[in-house]
């Protein structure tokens, strides 16, 4: 049995859990929602997939986008829910397992995958433990696996305090803080505000800033959500949008996963992505930009 899932906090913790409840024989397969989407990833019989968009190849499925809502019964569990560690959590946890394991952990990934952060705790993560680390999982190259992996194994294993006495860890929570206080001019600089939606625009960057994806809403309060645009590689072939609600004013009625769905990509109500190619990138960020500037709810059919 393998797991595949992606490299944010929410897909480090499924993997914690997954490799606790099952018996887990091969290292995990780390891929990009888009890998999925695009038929890149090779998925087989026997395959774990979490936190991920759907592959019929997979043995077991586990997800809360809901973009990626399934039409038919699968193996698995499926929830709209504030992470998919949770949804693994709660489905393990019906079997017997875990018992008062992973209580902590689970509400932590629920509160930062689903951006539920008060002021503090935008401004200040240095403060938050788990919202630090998370703020550690970056996918740059192939370097980085060996560091996720590492977090699957301490995190299943260690307190979170002793997971950030780590070398490692500690190294990597450094350079975060020192990337968040540097990135609010990167953001007050390529950023322009289009009928209360920030648009920040990297493309004109040779190396793409790192930080704290939340600030942003501190920066421009008065916004109601916000699109990030930057060339997905060196090659600038492909162009990622993401897209997200603000987390402190509520005015955002269009529901982004489906959205972005309809461009090849996908999320949660409140934040999703999709990859473009460079060529046609501009004309497809401006018509979901419409979409979005009107800010009308979808209709329920």
């Amino acid at each position: 049995m393998r797991i595949v899932t992606r490299p944010d906090f929410d897909g480090i913790v499924c993997a914690v859990l997954l490799h606790e409840a099952e018996n887990i024989d091969a290292d995990i397969y780390w891929v990009e929602p888009s890998e999925i989407q695009n038929k890149k990833a090779i998925i087989q019989q026997g395959d774990i997939i979490a936190n991920l968009p759907f592959d019929a190849n997979c043995s077991l499925w586990f997800d809360h986008h809901v973009s990626n809502k399934p039409d038919l019964a699968v193996k698995g569990a499926f929830g709209i829910a504030p992470s998919a560690a949770g949804v693994i959590f709660h489905y393990y946890r019906k079997q017997g397992k875990f018992k008062d394991r992973f209580d902590e952990l689970i509400q932590q990934t629920d509160m930062i995958d689903s951006a539920d952060l008060n002021r503090d705790q935008v401004q200040f993560p240095e403060r938050y433990p788990y919202l630090l680390l998370s703020m550690t999982i970056q996918n740059r190259g192939d370097g980085d696996q060996a560091y996720w992996n590492k977090l699957v194994d301490m995190l299943g294993k260690l307190p979170i305090e002793q997971v950030l006495e780590d070398s490692d860890v500690r190294e990597r929570c450094d350079a975060v803080i020192q990337e968040n206080a540097q990135f609010g001019h990167f953001l007050t600089t390529h950023t322009t505000i289009v009928k209360k939606i920030s648009v920040t625009d990297f493309r004109s960057l040779d190396v793409v800033p790192s930080g704290n994806r939340f600030l942003t809403y501190s920066l421009f309060p008065d916004t109601i959500a916000s699109a990030k645009i930057r060339y997905l590689g060196p090659d600038k072939d492909q162009v990622l949008l993401s897209i997200g609600r603000s987390i402190f004013n509520q005015g955002c009625q269009v529901n982004i996963g489906n959205l972005l769905a309809r461009f090849g990509g996908g999320g949660h109500a409140g934040a999703g992505g999709c990859s473009l190619e460079a060529a046609t990138a501009q004309e497809k960020i401006d018509r979901i930009l419409d979409v979005m500037t009107a800010n009308e709810p979808e209709e329920v059919k």
